[in-house]
C-alpha cells in the first residue's frame, strides 16, 4: 500500500490571490498534489490541502511556510478567524500506509526544521504535543498573535522549536499530526453574532460558563467559573458574521467524525437555532471532506424518510449534499470537495469505462481484461441484484417484520458490490504486472535474480486477486440465498439471477486461481490456497443450486 499523507496548512491571507498562488506554486514544485485552495476574504485566511508521500509532503509544507513568511506580514493582518502566524497551523494527517505515530514524528521533524532554518517559533500540538497542555490548538492559540510577545517569554509557553523572541512579521506556527478534521460552517438566517455565539457555546464539547437568571456567571465554591458542557462531543465551535455572505455562521471543527457525524452536528444546530428563534439555512465544507462522512449522512437521511440506506454511493452523496444544504452559499462540487475523488481524479479505473467499451475490450485480442475481470464483474452484479431485491422488500409494508434483516442484507451486499467492482481493475493490473515481470532483462546474474523475484511477486498477486474475488462471491452467494428465500416474491427472479451471477463469478475466479499455480507439486502454502479455492467453489455451487431450486419451484 502506498504511503500517503495529507497536509492542511492555514495561511493568514485570504484577500490577495497572488500571495496564495506563490505559496501553492512552491508546494506543487516540491512534488505535492494540490487538492484544494479555499480562500476567505472576511476571515483573511486560506486553507490549502495537499497530499502525497510523507517525504514529499514534508518538503512541500516547509516550502509553503517559507514563502508565506516572506510574503505575509502579520503586523498588518486583521481578520475574523483566530490566528497567530503567517502560517497559522500546519497539520499532517495519515491517509494510507502510515501510522499516526509516524505522522507525529514527521510533524516534529518539520517543526524543528521550520524553527531552525526559518527562525519562526513553532508549537507542536495534537499527537505531536510535548505536553498535555499543548495538545489543543485552541489552548496554544489563546490570545492570538497579539499575545505572543509576552506569551513566548514565559517558561510555560516557550516555543518547542525556534526563537523565544517575538517574530513580528511571521508570528508563530503550530505544527502537529492529527486525525482528519472537517471544517464545517453552519449558515443562519440572521446577522446577529451573539445568537451564533450562543449556538456555538451550546453545541461545542467545551460548552461555556453557567449563568444565572440575571445573566451573571455562576461561580463554584472555589471561585472558579462553573461551566456547562455542550451537546456534542469532539467538536469546537465559534459564532461569527461573514459580511461577504451577509449572514452569521456557527463555525465548527469536527475533530472526530465518528463521535460527531456531520448529520448529527447539522441536526443539533437546527434544534439549537429553533430554541433561539432563528433557522439554519444550510452549511458549507471548508477544504475537503472524507467520502465516508457524506455517505453516512446520506444513509441517515434515507432512513429518516423510511427508505433503505443501501443506496448506491453517488445517490447517498447526492442526498447528503441536499439534506445538509451544502449548496446554500455556493455550489458543492463533489469531485472537487471529496478527498478520495480528488486523489483519484487522475487515475481512471475500468469502473469508469462505458459498458460498451468494456465489452468491446473483452472481445478484442488483448489478454486483459479477461476472465478474471469478468468474474469480478459477475460477482459485483450478483451482489447488486441482492441489494435490489432487499431494497424492494424493505419498501413493502406487509413485510415490515423482516425489514431489519433486509436492511442488514442490503448494506452488506452494497459493500460487496463495491469491493468486487474494484477487483475488475485489480485483476487486470495483476496480469499486467506478470507480463511486465517476464519482460525484464536477463542478461546478467543480477538481472536474472531480480527478474525471477519480480515474477514470483507478480504471480503471487495474480493468485491472490482471484482468490479475493472467490471469497467475496462466497459471501455474496449467502446474501443472494437469503434474498431468494425471504425477499419480496415479485423480485424473486432478480434475487435468483443474482445468485446465478455469484456462481459465475466464483467459477471464473476459481479457474483463475488454479491457472496461475505453478506446475508440478505445490508448496504447502499454495496447496492450502488450492484446497481453499476448491472447497469455497463447492460451497457456492451447493448454495446457488438450492437458491435456483427455490426460485424455479415458484414458477
Amino acid at each position: 500500500m502506498t504511503r500517503l499523507v495529507e497536509c492542511v496548512p492555514n495561511f493568514s491571507e485570504g484577500r490577495n490571490p497572488d500571495v496564495i498562488k506563490a505559496i501553492t506554486d512552491a508546494m506543487e514544485a516540491a512534488g505535492a498534489v494540490l487538492l484544494d485552495v479555499d480562500m476567505g476574504a472576511a476571515a483573511n485566511r486560506t486553507v490549502v490541502t495537499i497530499a502525497g508521500t510523507p517525504e514529499v509532503v514534508a518538503e512541500a509544507a516547509f516550502m509553503g511556510i517559507k514563502v508565506a513568511s516572506q510574503l505575509i506580514d502579520m503586523s498588518k493582518h486583521s481578520g475574523e478567524h483566530p490566528r497567530m502566524g503567517a502560517t497559522d497551523v500546519c497539520p499532517i494527517v495519515p491517509i494510507s500506509g502510515i501510522s499516526m505515530e509516524e505522522c507525529a514524528k514527521l510533524a516534529t521533524d518539520l517543526g524543528r526544521r521550520v524553527g531552525e532554518e526559518l527562525g519562526i517559533p513553532v508549537y507542536l500540538y495534537e499527537h505531536s504535543a510535548t505536553s498535555p497542555q499543548r495538545r489543543s490548538l485552541a489552548d496554544i492559540r489563546h490570545g492570538e498573535y497579539e499575545a505572543l510577545p509576552t506569551k513566548q517569554a514565559t517558561k510555560e509557553w516557550a516555543p518547542d522549536f525556534g526563537p523565544t523572541a517575538f517574530n513580528a512579521k511571521s508570528g508563530a506556527t503550530v505544527i502537529g499530526a492529527r486525525e482528519f478534521l472537517i471544517a464545517y460552517n453552519i449558515n443562519l438566517n440572521t446577522k446577529e453574532r451573539l445568537l451564533a455565539s450562543r449556538m456555538a457555546i451550546r453545541m461545542r464539547e467545551g460548552g461555556g460558563p453557567a449563568r444565572g437568571s440575571d445573566g451573571e456567571r455562576i461561580l463554584k465554591a472555589d471561585g472558579e467559573v462553573l461551566r456547562v458542557p455542550g451537546a456534542l462531543k469532539a467538536i469546537r465551535a465559534v459564532g461569527w458574521v461573514i459580511e461577504e455572505y451577509g449572514i452569521a455562521q456557527v463555525s465548527v471543527n469536527v475533530l472526530n467524525s465518528a463521535l460527531a457525524p456531520l448529520h448529527v452536528v447539522y441536526e443539533e444546530a437546527k434544534r439549537q437555532a429553533e430554541l433561539l428563534g432563528i433557522a439554519v439555512t444550510g452549511s458549507e465544507i471548508v477544504g475537503l471532506v472524507p467520502k465516508a462522512a457524506l455517505v453516512e449522512a446520506g444513509r441517515y437521511y434515507l432512513e429518516k424518510q423510511g427508505l433503505s440506506p443501501a443506496a448506491p454511493e453517488d445517490e447517498l452523496i447526492h442526498i447528503a449534499i441536499r439534506s445538509l444544504g451544502l449548496n446554500d452559499i455556493k455550489p458543492f462540487v463533489a469531485s472537487e470537495k471529496i478527498v478520495e475523488f480528488k486523489l483519484q481524479a487522475s487515475k481512471k479505473t475500468m469502473a469508469d469505462w462505458t459498458l460498451q467499451y468494456f465489452v468491446d475490450r473483452v472481445s478484442s485480442d488483448a489478454p486483459a481484461p479477461g476472465g478474471g475481470s469478468v468474474a469480478a464483474l459477475a460477482g459485483s452484479l450478483g451482489a447488486a441484484l441482492s441489494t435490489m431485491a432487499a431494497n424492494l422488500t424493505i419498501r413493502r409494508p406487509e413485510l415490515a417484520n423482516i425489514k431489519p434483516e433486509m436492511r442488514v442484507l442490503a448494506l452488506k451486499a452494497q459493500d460487496l458490490k463495491a469491493r468486487l467492482l474494484s477487483c475488475v481493475t485489480e485483476d487486470s493490473e495483476a496480469f499486467d504486472a506478470v507480463m511486465a515481470a517476464f519482460r525484464l532483462p536477463k542478461s546478467t546474474d543480477a538481472e536474472i535474480a531480480a527478474r525471477q523475484a519480480a515474477i514470483e511477486k507478480a504471480n503471487a498477486l495474480a493468485i491472490q486477486v482471484p482468490l479475493k474475488v472467490l471469497r467475496l462471491c462466497d459471501e455474496a452467494s449467502i446474501l443472494a440465498q437469503q434474498a431468494v428465500v425471504d425477499g419480496y416474491k415479485n423480485s424473486l427472479s432478480d434475487a435468483a439471477s443474482g445468485a446465478a451471477m455469484t456462481l459465475a463469478g466464483a467459477e471464473g475466479a476459481a479457474l483463475n486461481v488454479m491457472i496461475n499455480m505453478p506446475s508440478g507439486e505445490l508448496p504447502k502454502e499454495l496447496q492450502e490456497i488450492a484446497d481453499e479455492a476448491k472447497q469455497t467453489l463447492a460451497q457456492v455451487r451447493t448454495r446457488v443450486q438450492k437458491s435456483l431450486e427455490v426460485a424455479h419451484s415458484q414458477f
